[in-house]
């Protein structure tokens, strides 16, 4: 006979499960994220679509943000261009008499 006494063995069955947890997703830096820049209206409907377009760059990866800020520097230059366009007022006409000072 031997002095030790000899471990029992528990059946797996019978051994504590661990409460299985919910891993957490790794983070990732190359993932999209916000930017969270703040854009104030410029009272102008046309530029502001263009500005709020800018939000669409948050939901893509890095390399996909030059084509939203290329359609949006050619939308800005776009409205930018019509202005040129557009008759302003009238300048008033000197008067004939009038000598400039």
């Amino acid at each position: 006979m031997s002095d030790s006494v000899p471990e029992a063995e528990v059946p797996a069955e019978a051994a504590p499960r661990e409460a299985a947890e919910p891993a957490e997703p790794a983070h990732d830096p190359a993932a999209p994220a916000p930017l969270l820049v703040d854009r104030t209206p410029s009272g102008d409907a046309d530029v502001d679509a263009r500005l709020a377009r800018l939000a669409d760059a948050d939901h893509l990866a890095t390399d996909g943000h030059i084509e939203v800020y290329e359609d949006v520097h050619r939308g800005l230059r776009e409205a930018l261009s019509a202005l040129d366009g557009r008759p302003g007022p009238p300048v008033p006409a000197r008067h004939p008499t009038t000598a400039p000072r």
